[in-house]
């Protein structure tokens, strides 16, 4: 929205310049986003005559022009064919910055003769788009009169309105809330009706009430159209709009000043006397839409959700209701006979219009908004009056067909509430003036009764009103209280569980696992692979077909990303997700788990395969237990009651207890892999982060002091019999609890089946770790520790190899 300051003056009585404007409409809340001063730009060129101009000797198209400015004669060269003695131009300096041409003017020769200064176009100043040759003014303008005054050049103000504000759409809106802020005194004119002098020959007829409810016009005969003077030209022209005629513009000048879009249909162009608003139709027999060639020239297709005016018995459309009149009634310099619209379109059916039809016009984008419903008809009699001051003519009687929306209701408000919400001590009688000013009705009593304008419509509750005190009082006003000083926080701020994950995090990169981030849902029969698929974990609207379920399980994505991986030639992938699982649909059901996925393809290699890719999963696993704090000592092993989706002898779980399942490591089945379409073997683990005990004490980022023994650690190696299904590591971690002051670790060094070891056996060799502190161990204190880990061992089934 733009509009300069002599225009803003015609309704705001006030000395204020142009800066003290932009600053008091920020502090009202408009928010101003540039002004534009012409008289600065235009500040060194000045009014100039041409005394004699005579052909340049080296160009044919150029001259030489002796010059009177206001530096005295000057000899200028200059190429414009309507160049010639007697002109009466512009003259730029030496020195002058050219903004139509982004140049500043220097001395120097052209074609061999020196020009001291320029003669320029309307286009070089910036006040036409194209021109043909330099300006020409009237004769009687003086000799070095700024081209400011020559122009009637003034400061132009654009600032962005708010979708809830279209009453600042008009510059009477603006110097309301300019005069409310204390800026000046209110000036907008009465509206004074003009009778009419015979009765409307048009009749209107409101077929979608739901998209026009009220339509009001006159019929104006008798007008001379042609050119607007010239105060009316450079008012619209001043802020970026085409002088069109003076019926046009009268409509434009309106909707600018009182934010009330108007339109006006040349009477000889219309058939019939009866205009009907309805909405778009469509051909019984084609299907097709019907079209309207619009005043921009280009041709719509209008559906039954766009408000269509149409003449011939509503037959024909002439134009968009709220968009934009057709071009079969637009005025011309011939029309004499106009009828005069004043409507009010509903604000969402011409948003929509104008979004199917890609139109931005000044009307639509006011009519969005929501236009004022008391200014149907004040709307047609202003514009009557200007147009029988600059076109003559006689006004028929105004009509108004339908009903606009009820004005807003009154509602009860407390002028304690500006102190509760805001901290602002306003007087009532200040909170009575500014709402008043506004335009509200106010009857105070106990409590107030307020009734809003009809031009607010987006006041719903005393809590806007306290934000219009708070705008126009200042929000530079409002107290200012700092926020109490609570302190360091006595902790971090990530939780347990939350620095628990990032230390997973860290973990896994280290170990060389790369992260990935996949979606939490997947297709219901990959879900049904995994424990899920519940048609209660089913989307109602998936963002894809095959995205349709909630996961039970990270492990199915995972392996999917290393298929899609593998597909393009990295078949050598370790991916992990630390992310949510869902079991059911109760509050209870989810679960946070770590989940990893690697294959057993490595690239060949000299020296051989290396680790199995089993051993390699389960150490990594047991390593990123161990540093996020769980009691890796405490784990049970147990096998072949892992899920079906793992391989049944090449998996294994780890719990704490037999109802608590800390995790879940193995090679996949190849029954999975298969249905996922991966080519396996692929291995994997995945830790339900929330079976894992909260660490006791948060540990502290500083290092402890160094524990060094004194004395050399020595060794001892044992070989235990034990049943073929005893698992090694419950072996070791019954031996390492024999002493666990003397035994630092305990080391499987040999599995052995055979010769000397009876059927259904196993022989596992242990080598045993002691770590003397106070002094050297004799050999009574090892005979007796060999008597803690034999019979340690025992409670296992496990006898010592003879």
């Amino acid at each position: 929205m733009k509009f300069t300051l002599s225009w803003l003056k015609d309704h705001l009585d006030t000395d204020a310049d142009v800066a003290t404007v932009a600053e008091a409409m920020t502090r009202a809340g408009l928010e101003v986003e540039e002004v534009h001063d012409p008289i600065a730009a235009l500040a060194p060129f000045t009014a100039a005559r041409i005394v004699s101009a005579e052909r340049h000797p080296q160009a044919d198209r150029l001259q030489v022009c002796q010059v009177e400015t206001v530096d005295g004669m000057k000899e200028i060269v200059c190429g414009a064919p309507n160049a010639r003695a007697g002109l009466t131009t512009i003259y730029a300096p030496i020195g002058a910055f050219v903004p139509g041409l982004g140049v500043t003017l220097v001395e120097k020769p052209v074609r061999g003769v020196v020009s001291h200064g320029m003669l320029c176009s309307a286009a070089e100043l910036e006040l036409a788009d194209e021109s043909d040759g330099i300006l020409e003014l009237a004769d009687d303008v003086r000799v070095g009169e700024p081209a400011a005054g020559v122009f009637g050049a003034e400061p132009v103000i654009d600032f962005e309105v708010t979708p809830n504000r279209p009453d600042w759409l008009g510059v009477a809106g603006i110097a309301r809330d300019l005069a409310a802020a204390g800026l000046g005194t209110l000036k907008t004119p009465e509206i004074v009706p003009v009778p009419g002098t015979f009765d409307n020959p048009v009749t209107v007829r409101l077929d979608a009430p739901q998209l026009c409810p009220a339509f009001a016009g006159r019929v104006i005969r008798g007008v001379t159209n042609g050119p607007s003077p010239e105060w009316l030209k450079r008012r619209l022209t001043a802020i970026g709009l085409r002088s069109i005629n003076r019926l046009v513009d009268v409509t434009n000048l309106i909707s600018y000043d009182r934010a009330r879009p108007l339109h006006v249909y040349d009477m000889a162009k219309l058939v019939g006397s009866e205009i009907v608003v309805r909405g778009g139709q469509v051909a019984r027999d084609t299907g097709e839409p019907e079209h309207l060639i619009a005043l921009d020239g280009k041709t719509y297709a209008v559906g039954p959700h766009h408000c269509v005016i149409s003449d011939a018995a509503g037959e024909r459309p002439i134009g968009l209701g709220g968009v934009m009149g057709g071009e079969s009634t637009g005025c011309d310099d011939a029309t004499t006979d106009v009828f005069l619209e004043s409507a009010w379109f509903d604000p969402l059916a011409t948003a929509q219009t104008g979004r199917d039809l890609s139109i931005a016009s000044d009307a639509q984008y006011r009519f969005a908004r929501g236009v004022d419903t008391a200014s149907l008809v004040p709307g047609v009699e202003l514009a009557t009056r200007l147009i029988l001051d600059l076109c003559g003519g006689e006004a028929s009687a105004t009509t108004l067909s339908g009903q606009a929306p009820a004005a807003p209701l009154p509602f009860a408000f407390d002028p304690a509430r500006v102190a509760a919400l805001t901290g602002l001590e306003v007087g009532e009688d200040r909170i009575a003036e500014i709402l008043t000013d506004l335009g509200f009705g106010v009857a105070r009593g106990s409590p107030w009764s307020v009734t809003p304008p009809t031009w607010r419509r987006d006041v719903e509750g005393p809590a806007d009103l306290v934000e219009e005190v708070a705008r126009i009082v200042g929000y530079d006003s409002l107290p200012s209280t700092p926020l109490p000083d609570l302190g360091a926080p006595p902790r971090g701020v990530l939780s347990p569980r939350q620095a628990r994950i990032r230390t997973a995090r860290r973990a896994m990169a280290a170990l060389g696992w790369f992260e990935a981030v996949t979606w939490s849902f997947l297709k219901q029969d990959t879900a049904r692979l995994f424990g899920g698929g519940d048609d209660r974990l089913l989307l109602e609207n998936p963002i894809a077909a095959d995205l349709d379920c909630m996961r039970p399980s990270v492990l199915p994505n995972l392996i999917q990303a290393a298929a899609r991986n593998a597909a393009r030639g990295h078949a050598d992938v370790a991916l992990f997700e630390i992310g949510p699982i869902y079991l059911g649909d109760g509050p209870t059901d989810q679960r946070t788990v770590l989940a990893g996925v690697m294959s057993d393809r490595a690239a060949r290699h000299w020296s051989g395969k290396g680790e199995d890719a089993l051993f390699a999963v389960k150490g990594d696993l047991t390593a990123v237990l161990d540093r996020m704090g769980a009691p890796v000592a405490s784990l049970q092993l147990a096998q072949g009651q892992n899920r079906d989706w793992w391989h049944p002898g090449r998996s294994a779980r780890l719990q704490l207890g037999p109802k608590t399942i800390v995790a879940e490591f193995g090679q996949l089945h190849p029954r999975v892999l298969k249905a996922l379409d991966a080519d396996g073997p692929l291995y994997g683990f995945e830790i339900v982060l929330d079976a894992l005990p909260e660490p006791r004490g948060q540990k502290s980022k500083s290092r402890g002091s160094a524990d060094l023994p004194v004395l050399m650690p020595l060794t001892r190696d044992f070989a235990f019999v034990v049943d073929d299904g005893v698992a090694a590591g419950d072996l070791v971690r019954a031996v390492a609890g024999a002493d666990k002051a003397l035994i630092a670790e305990v080391r499987v060094f040999d599995v052995y089946r055979g010769a000397g070891v009876p059927d259904g056996k196993a022989s596992i060799a242990l080598e045993v770790v002691l770590q003397p502190r106070e002094a050297t161990l004799s050999d009574a204190d090892i005979e007796a520790l060999t008597g803690k880990v034999t019979a340690a061992a025992a409670r296992l089934g496990a006898t010592l190899r003879g």
